[in-house]
């Protein structure tokens, strides 16, 4: 992110207006042209529709104090439908598992017009555009953790974070060190594994592991429904 673009996150001072601030960006040529064509083309079964086509904007609770960090939206689903997992697989994982625990009014998440409230919880991604083969570079994760850091600023309650597969945790650590806390571990130094819970100390919040709700590990047996369920009833009690 360039030298302009943080000086306006650092004057930003509600979740809704980084939002609206976010769902212009174009910093990334890349996934800028693949987002955009997706919704040009659009997948046959979703012809009729009209594809959003742009960065992706946290979605939830702003008095939560749970943040659910993903990797980043999927082609036809956030990028088809504006909010993050949502009309996709992994969304229906999520949202299911979520609302069982408590954290969402109902299990389903079809469009931002289905009526899905989060309770306690807000949910972001590692990188807010959709991207080729679900593989946004280094770089581009890069650039976009500074709104990934000026969220956690914004969420005044916070208490832990649930990471949605390695990238996701990784990148909350980068993240975390990146905000002037130093004594906060390096990804090489914090093994990534499912349902891992790690206290960051004094002033931070918690950070709690899971696969991520992929059909690579949904279908596979990887990540099972029970296996789901212990996260979120781990981060209730951890609350």
């Amino acid at each position: 992110m360039n030298e302009r673009a943080e000086n306006r996150l650092e004057t930003v001072q509600s979740l809704d207006e980084l939002n609206s601030l976010l769902i212009d960006c174009r910093l990334c040529p890349r996934l800028v042209i693949w987002r955009e064509e997706v919704a040009r083309v659009r997948r046959r079964a979703y012809r009729d529709q009209v594809y959003w086509g742009r960065p992706i904007p946290g979605f939830g609770d702003p008095h939560a104090r749970l943040l659910i960090f993903g990797l980043a939206p999927a082609a036809h689903g956030g990028n088809r439908t504006g909010r993050v997992f949502t009309g996709d697989s992994s969304g229906n994982f999520l949202y299911a598992a979520l609302h069982r625990a408590g954290f969402a009014n109902q299990p389903i998440a079809t469009d931002v017009n289905d009526g899905l409230q989060l309770q306690d919880a807000y949910i972001a991604a590692t990188c807010r555009c959709a991207p080729p083969d679900n593989k946004p570079t280094r770089e581009e994760m890069d650039t976009c953790r500074p709104y990934f850091l000026r969220e956690l600023q914004l969420l005044h309650n916070l208490e832990g974070i649930v990471a949605l597969g390695k990238i996701a945790f990784d990148n909350i650590l980068l993240g975390l060190r990146q905000l002037g806390r130093p004594a906060v571990p390096s990804p090489a130094e914090l093994r990534f594994g499912h349902n891992r819970w790690y206290d960051l100390g004094p002033g931070r919040p918690w950070l709690l592991a899971s696969y991520h709700p992929s059909q690579q590990n949904t279908q596979t047996g990887r990540l099972t429904v029970d296996m789901f369920d212990e996260v979120w009833q781990q981060a209730r009690q951890r609350l």
